[in-house]
């Protein structure tokens, strides 16, 4: 029986080899250069850790075997803390330094290095860190970071994201350029906690990057801000301000966006945004959420379940989202879909006059399921001027629950003795006083008579016959063509 803290022959021996190597590899070290040092320092600091954990007593971990030519960087092996007791940012920036100083000899576009698929594995820890994880200046691609979790720490710096794919961090605002600064870069399976001082991560400037499988939470600022770049691809993640399931006691209070897309050719797909006073705000041309649900702040609380802030070229597509007591709202919508989608207590679509466009604008074959107060499943905000150029505007096929039917297309019946009905669509055209298209048929027991549509106007269809007659009319007013 070997007592705690003493030394068994095998404990002796494995000690004598330990520092054999640690001695022996502190003098070839001097004589390496490259990846063999990199390498031969990795093995060193293993035998180190090993040496303490012998000399303190403790059961020794096992030794993993490394390959020279593994392109997969643990930040254990470069010091981080799994336990988040300490900073673990340098260790993490050496773990990305490392990966960068080896890029495979192909490029991705043109000027952009090609790291062959290299990883930074979080190896499953937890990780405080003081400043933001950011990638070396020179363009480079085909990374991935995943599994494991950040933490903003206390002194933290208010306005940076703890993870930034950002060239130039520093400066006072981002400037669109034809280069991209990244390519290929995933982000996955990674928990970040910004503290409620920072923001979860950044990508600027960057093309085709995959954010998967993340869980971003305590942000103060954005929980992903995409700015300029290519196809970033936000999928399967969880975002929060405050973690809570709903019916959260300080709802009202919650603050910041949950993704803030500047730029063009996003995708949020199967992304769950549970607080935030923005769920998504999209400020840039040809994107497409599906899949995504919105319970963030109630928009009778002042919240924003998705918020189309690009007046005149909005080119956006929205299915298959979940409006979980949010509301979408669009600035000028042009060229706008919103399909297959459920909007849940009072929920709806908001179309907001900036500059009086609207165009090429189609809400169809959603659900809508209020709770009796009278609210408009989509409603106009004229507040800044009236819509002037309306053009190409469908509103149609949506059932509804518990709220105001409005569309662009109404069909009535009035019943009456006499020589004018007059149908009224005002309760339910979405456009006011524009109706473009009326078909109408009379039905009446007593044979042939003359009768007309006389008069088209404030969404009222007036049709008038040349005798009193004892009718049914039939009529359907059309916005648009």
């Amino acid at each position: 029986m070997v007592e705690k803290g003493g030394g068994g022959p095998a404990h002796l021996l494995l000690l004598g080899l330990l520092v054999f190597f640690s001695i022996g590899g502190a003098k070839a070290h001097r004589r390496l250069s490259g990846d063999l040092r990199r390498s031969h320092s990795l093995v060193r600091l293993r035998s180190e850790r090993l040496l303490a954990s012998i000399s303190a007593g403790a059961a020794p971990s096992p030794i993993l075997a490394s390959s020279s030519s593994s392109r997969v960087y643990h930040v254990t092996d470069y010091g981080a803390d799994p336990s988040g007791k300490t900073d673990s940012t340098a260790a993490i920036s050496r773990a990305l330094s490392d990966a960068f100083s080896k890029p495979s000899n192909r490029s991705l576009l043109a000027g952009i290095a090609d790291l062959g698929g290299a990883e930074i594995s979080l190896d499953g820890g937890s990780y405080l860190i003081s400043s933001p994880i950011t990638l070396p200046s020179s363009p480079t691609g085909n990374l991935k970071i995943h599994s494991g979790s950040l933490l903003a720490s206390d002194d933290f710096p208010t306005g940076r994201y703890l993870i930034e794919l950002w060239s130039s961090p520093t400066a006072a605002s981002p400037t669109s350029t034809s280069a991209y600064s990244y390519e290929y870069i995933t982000l996955a399976g990674l928990m970040l906690d910004a503290n409620y001082r920072a923001g979860g991560i950044a990508v600027v400037d960057s093309l085709r990057t995959l954010i998967d499988g993340c869980y971003i939470v305590h942000f103060a600022t954005d929980g992903i801000w995409v700015q300029d770049g290519h196809e970033t691809f936000i999928t399967d993640s969880f975002l929060g301000q405050h973690i809570t399931a709903g019916n959260d006691p300080g709802e009202r209070n919650f603050s910041g966006n949950a993704i803030r897309l500047i730029g063009n050719d996003n995708s949020v797909t199967d992304v769950v945004i549970f607080s935030a006073a923005i769920g998504i705000l999209v400020a840039g041309q040809a994107n497409i959420l599906t899949g995504v649900h919105c319970y963030n702040k109630a928009t009778g609380f002042g919240g924003t379940g998705i918020y189309l802030k690009l007046p005149g070229l909005t080119q956006t597509r929205i299915v298959n989202c979940y409006l979980d007591y949010t509301s979408i709202v669009s600035e000028d919508p042009v060229q706008l879909l919103v399909s297959g989608s459920f909007f849940l207590g009072d929920a709806n679509i908001v179309l907001k006059s900036v500059n009086g466009v609207m165009r090429g604008v189609a809400i169809v074959d959603n659900i809508f399921s209020g709770n009796g107060n009278g609210v408009d499943i989509v409603a106009l905000d004229e507040t800044a001027g009236a819509f002037r150029t309306v053009d190409q505007v469908v509103v149609e096929r949506n059932s509804v629950d518990g709220m105001t039917v409005r569309s662009t297309a109404a069909r009535a019946a009035k019943e009456g003795n006499g020589t004018s009905w007059t149908v009224d669509f005002s309760g339910v055209l979405l456009i006011p006083n524009r109706i473009d298209q009326v078909q109408y048929a009379m039905q009446t027991g007593l044979g042939f008579f003359n009768h007309a549509l006389r008069n088209v106007s404030g969404n009222q269809v007036l049709i008038e016959s040349d005798k009193v007659v004892q009718a049914t009319v039939f009529v359907e007013g059309l916005f648009g063509d």
